[in-house]
């Protein structure tokens, strides 16, 4: 019997990455909202994005607390990982600002990074790995934090609990939207994790999914993993590389599925941002 080509049907026909525009400093961190409008952060200037459906890019917050990784909740707020401050923060639609969390057990996280949150149970799982920013006054990580690691936040909750704190740097994550599975790269190791997601919320059986780490990550409606780095990779739910999309920039940082129909991959990648007409939908 013949083998179907795996990777048949996840790009629309021959189609490359479209320039959106290249006048930012290092684009991340891009979520979709309920309507497809795709936010994503320009880091080093401070600022988050809106990438309206039909095509038209304006600022939405211009004081972002220097936010990387963003995602939207079910009431339509914002998250987002703001590092300048390494804090957790929830921006409301009119951009006010609510800071979710601020330290763990009174330290100072290393700079929240990436994060999702799980569709039933509404907990926030993140990674803080550390990166020197040039806007700290700090030159190292604090000693009593013990590493960097994985957090989830039960709703509720004013204190995060550790989910994983055997990772070198985690950074990119996301979940499955059935909640039961979470995926985590650890980008210092070049391996990528998953793990099963139990009722209170604690992540147990981790298993190595990937040899390769990843910046961003997301996934689409065929359960599809995508991770970023030098282009995109895309693994199917067994592991098995079945495309590559190469992307005109230095570094990719990210990746969200966008548009009202969620079929628009949007890719942040250094100084530029790109979409790409897919086949498969996003589930996030």
């Amino acid at each position: 019997m013949a083998q179907s080509n795996p990777s048949a049907g996840i790009v629309a026909g021959e189609a490359t990455p479209k320039l959106v525009a290249r006048q930012f400093k290092f684009t991340e961190g891009p979520a979709v909202d309920k309507a497809g409008n795709v936010y994503f952060t320009d880091q080093p200037n401070d600022k988050i994005w809106k990438y309206s459906t039909d095509g038209k890019l304006s600022v939405f917050l211009e004081k972002s607390g220097r936010a990387n990784g963003l995602y939207f909740d079910k009431q339509g707020n914002l998250l987002a990982c703001a590092d300048e401050q390494n804090q957790l923060w929830s921006i409301a639609p009119n951009g006010k600002v609510t800071v979710l969390l601020q330290d763990v057990q009174g330290h100072r996280f290393n700079g929240p990074n990436d994060l999702w949150i799980h569709p039933t149970s509404q907990a926030i799982y993140f990674t803080d790995p550390y990166y020197q920013r040039d806007y700290w006054t700090r030159k190292a990580p604090d000693p009593n934090l013990g590493g960097q690691k994985l957090y989830y936040l039960p709703k509720g909750q004013q204190q995060p609990q550790v989910a994983d704190d055997q990772l070198q740097q985690p950074n990119g994550i996301i979940g499955t939207p059935d909640g039961r599975q979470l995926y985590v790269a650890d980008i210092k190791a070049n391996k990528t994790y998953r793990y099963q997601i139990g009722a209170d919320g604690k992540l147990t059986n981790r298993q190595l999914f990937v040899e390769q780490g990843s910046d961003g990550m997301t996934i689409d409606n065929q359960g599809n993993v995508y991770l970023t780095g030098k282009g995109v990779t895309v693994y199917n739910s067994a592991g098995q590389k079945i495309q590559h999309i190469p992307v005109p920039a230095e570094w990719t940082g990210n990746v969200c599925f966008g548009g009202k129909d969620r079929k628009t991959l949007f890719i942040t990648a250094s100084e530029s941002v790109f979409v790409l007409p897919m086949q498969v939908k996003g589930v996030q």
